[in-house]
């Protein structure tokens, strides 16, 4: 950084290298709106008041805010490449992205995350890692990968690592798991994301005490407020499965809470959702129409965040802050007039090569399973998993026989298998799930949170079987059969997780395989397959299967 240089250009005895004429500024430090001009050199801000530059651009009157910040997400869930993911959020004005590569790192361990950390130098934004702290989630499921602290202490001193990602093994820090205690104790220096849905009371206490910073789990106001009162800083998020920011933020707004410890985040959100809408800008504006001030709801969005992670100089239209900032047309529908990165216009930055490792490819590796796999044995009652539409918390439900026979014959009750693709284990586990709908098929998915296993729904053996083996011979992606023929197909050779495609090409496919999956009668409250990929989760409640068997998270431990 050339300091002489900047302090020229903010004094105007050198001209800046850019000009934004006639801006209305939004000032997250002080909530106001500033009419001005904005002076850039070298891709920092040196000014705001009155300049001209080398090149100058009149913005008529238009809004200027910071760059957004998205302060937790897994880009695998948008199955593309990080540099292909970060084009899109760019385009929408996220210009720093915050992520927690578990995916990859659960199906491939410390190859995946040098790879993700090779790919966040040659991001277009700022891309930023929260290296894994629980690789696998839990000890009930087998995953492609086992990371303890040494592993990961290595990777700290990386410019692109923040800190440590979400500490999903809540039972083991209230338990002090030796394990666990290592990883926050390695990273105490740094942010250490939290996990804990539903944690209240002396729990949430304690959880916080052992040094967590975060949580990005609240699904309400009151789990909200009791996280903010310890200290916490509350990640409100809204992706595709997850939608959690009308709840939160009624709430806030009713009650009139202090917003400086919210920020937003997606954690999951599929890359058709990004493009039609957005991430931090569809959240922004969420937020201003549920009746928050629109400069308060950019502060949540941007400067927020930045101060929760600790990155000093991202997150505002300030003096010697990164010229990552976004046009607006307006205010209330966050119309996105234009996007800077570091005072270039987005629009102009050139998307680098996919660089990845053919030692990610196509992997899956499950070892041979037949129709019986899928076979469940005949109960008195039998513990389902109940889909809540809308999110990924499920309900512990108790069934009968009876009741379990009608609702196979009328629909609303169907088989859901998971089947261990790392290691060839031949471990697999079957069960019953109410409320997820489809007729006269499966449906498969290689994405399974987190160690991502084979995860299958189906009404019989046949069709669920198949798209096992069609999964094992794709190298991995979601599947969909129907009376023994593949009905469509969305091929994820990168780990299982992620397409080796352009986004374009993604999307069309990925419509094409949600629309079938819609018209063989899946739930239309949920999404066909991220609510899918959740049922694998053991550590949010209530109910889940891995390929152990059916987990009870509020029990942590197996059922029948």
């Amino acid at each position: 950084m050339n300091r002489k240089k900047l302090t020229d250009a903010a004094l105007m005895k050198e001209a800046p290298d850019l000009v934004l004429k006639n801006a209305r500024v939004v000032n997250v430090f002080t909530g106001e709106i500033v009419p001005g001009d904005i002076a850039v050199t070298d891709g920092i801000i040196v000014g705001v008041g009155e300049y001209s530059g080398k090149t100058e651009r009149d913005l008529e009157g238009r809004y200027v805010c910071p760059g957004f910040v998205n302060a937790h997400l897994h880009v695998e869930s948008s199955m593309v490449t990080p540099e292909e993911y970060a084009f899109e959020e760019l385009r929408w004005g996220t210009t720093t992205l915050i992520t927690d590569p578990h995916e990859f790192a659960n199906v491939a361990g410390i190859k995946a995350l040098r790879n993700i950390l090779d790919a966040a130098r040659r991001s277009p934004a700022n891309y930023y890692v929260m290296l894994p702290s629980c690789v696998p989630c839990t000890p009930f499921e087998h995953s492609g990968a086992v990371l303890e602290a040494e592993d990961l202490a290595p990777l700290k001193d990386h410019p692109c690592v923040l800190g440590l990602g979400e500490m999903m093994n809540s039972v083991g820090v209230l338990d002090g798991d030796e394990n666990v205690l290592k990883k926050i104790d390695e990273f105490s220096d740094m942010v250490i994301d939290g996990h804990f849905p539903c944690g209240t009371g002396r729990q949430l206490n304690a959880y916080v005490t052992a040094g967590i910073h975060t949580d990005h789990e609240s699904i309400s106001y009151e789990e909200a407020i009791e996280k903010l009162r310890t200290g916490m800083a509350v990640l409100v998020r809204e992706g595709s499965a997850c939608h959690n920011l009308d709840d939160i933020m009624r709430g806030v707004i009713e009650n009139g809470t202090d917003t400086s410890r919210l920020a937003f985040c997606t954690d999951d959100k599929h890359l058709a959702d990004i493009c039609r809408e957005g991430t931090i800008r569809h959240n922004i504006c969420k937020t201003i129409q549920l009746g928050l001030d629109p400069v308060k709801a950019i502060q949540i969005g941007t400067i927020n965040a930045a101060r929760i992670f600790g990155l000093k100089n991202i997150g505002a239209i300030g003096c010697g802050y990164r010229a990552d900032m976004v046009v607006l047309d307006d205010l209330r529908e966050m119309t996105v007039y234009d996007v800077y990165k570091d005072g270039i216009p987005a629009a102009g930055i050139k998307k680098p090569k996919k660089i990845y490792s053919d030692e990610l490819l196509d992997d899956v590796n499950n070892a041979y399973v037949d129709e019986n796999a899928f076979d469940i044995p005949v109960r008195e009652s039998y513990s389902v998993i109940g889909i809540i539409n809308n999110q990924i918390m499920t309900k512990k439900l108790t069934m009968t026989h009876d009741e379990v026979m009608k609702g196979l014959a009328d629909g609303t009750v169907r088989k859901i298998a998971v089947i261990e693709r790392h290691n060839k284990t031949g471990n697999h586990a079957a069960a019953y799930i109410k409320g997820y709908g489809l007729n006269h098929g499966a449906i498969g998915s290689t994405i399974a949170h987190d160690s991502h296993n084979i995860v299958v729904v189906g009404d019989n053996n046949a069709d669920m079987l198949l798209a096992v083996n069609e999964l094992k011979k794709t190298g991995g992606g979601y599947i969909v059969t129907q009376n023994g023929e593949v009905a469509g197909k969305l091929i994820l050779r990168l780990c299982g997780l992620v397409s080796v495609k352009g986004s374009d090409e993604l999307i069309s496919e990925l419509d094409a395989v949600i629309d079938i999956a819609r018209k063989m009668g899946v739930n239309p409250e949920i999404d066909p397959f991220i609510t899918l990929s959740f049922m694998a989760l053991p550590v949010i409640p209530e109910l889940r299967i891995t390929d152990c068997g059916l987990f009870d998270v509020g029990a942590f431990a197996f059922t029948e």
